[in-house]
């Protein structure tokens, strides 16, 4: 049957102090159990903490260098592994680790900067945690950074760099269901729209890579072996993770797609644009065939505003929140 899918409405709006850059995937949500989630978006270079217990709260990017010029925040992300959870920052100098809350900083990575010629901005961007004790962080030059992360303290090391992408990283996923055979558990995707699929641990496999065809992929999730991406042409592209075959492509906005999320438990993705719609999916693998199937579930219009976030609020995909360029709040629906 189908299943009877709850309507979203707006719920609430929660003030930031300045609004949100045009930056994708520009909204950070933790979901702590039996508490209210916290939020974190970009401005500039600084990023907002609102939620959870306690009061607002603002970072700024770590310069090296001179006080005048402070670099730009590219991304924020929490990242979950089994022993703790902290707060990761990119930016055009380098990478800032905190413990949850923002309270204290746990590392500081810098790029290196003076190898680059003048012409190229250099800057790092695409977050995830993976294989239970890395965190994976994207760079302008298409490599890949891996730190290991001890169970606490802040001797954080940076164990392997992943060098198979020529462009720019735009973003990069962990498996949030559980992976088939042979199916990786790491998807890393650039500006040119490829794709490497890989498998975690002691030392990363690239298992396989998927070229692009000459849209950028501004975001992408995977949930049991389903690859699921968004590209500047407004399409969703379903592949799967193990083969790197498509299987499933959406004309699903009109204009760029900023932001995707999944929520683990159901297989609902959540897509926001330039187009100021957000749209909810629900993916799902046909038991008889083990066909990819994509259903539309919801569509919510956020008028006159260029969505740059969108994020789950809980793991079922029950709510969610949306952030918007030049919007100084966070929706709640």
């Amino acid at each position: 049957g189908v299943p009877t899918l709850r309507p979203y409405r707006r719920e609430r709006s929660l003030a930031l102090r300045s609004s949100s850059s045009a930056l994708y995937n520009n909204l950070a949500v933790l979901c702590p159990p039996a508490r209210a989630p916290a939020f974190g978006a970009v401005h500039g270079t600084t990023l907002s903490l609102l939620g959870n217990e306690g009061p607002p709260r603002q970072l700024q990017a770590r310069g090296g260098g001179s006080a005048l010029s402070t670099p730009l925040l590219t991304q924020a992300a929490w990242c979950e592994l089994p022993s703790r959870v902290l707060l990761v920052l990119t930016s055009q100098r380098g990478v800032q680790m905190y413990e949850s809350d923002g309270s204290t900083m746990v590392f500081w990575h810098a790029l290196d900067v003076s190898e680059q010629p003048a012409a190229h901005s250099v800057f790092a961007r695409g977050i995830a945690a993976a294989g239970g004790r890395f965190i994976c962080v994207g760079t302008s030059s298409g490599a890949v950074l891996v730190f290991d992360i001890p169970p606490k303290g802040t001797n954080v090391t940076l164990s392997e760099v992943l060098e198979q992408h020529r462009d720019p990283i735009t973003d990069i996923a962990a498996e949030q269901g559980q992976a088939p055979d042979r199916a990786g558990d790491l998807v890393t995707a650039d500006d040119s729209g490829t794709l490497c699929l890989w498998s975690t641990g002691e030392e990363f496999t690239l298992l396989g890579k998927i070229p692009g065809s000459g849209s950028t992929c501004s975001s992408v999730t995977l949930w049991n072996g389903i690859v699921a991406a968004g590209y500047g042409n407004g399409q969703i592209r379903l592949w799967e993770a193990g083969s790197g075959r498509i299987r499933a492509q959406v004309s699903a906005h009109a204009r760029w797609i900023y932001a995707l999320d999944l929520a683990p438990l159901t297989g609902k993705l959540l897509s926001g644009a330039e187009d100021s719609f957000v749209h909810v999916w629900k993916l799902s693998r046909n038991p008889d065939t083990d066909d990819i199937e994509i259903q539309h579930c919801h569509a919510e219009c956020v008028t006159d505003t260029q969505v740059c976030g969108a994020r789950f609020c809980d793991p079922a995909g029950d709510t969610f929140a949306v952030t918007g360029y030049d919007l100084s709040e966070i929706l709640c629906y």
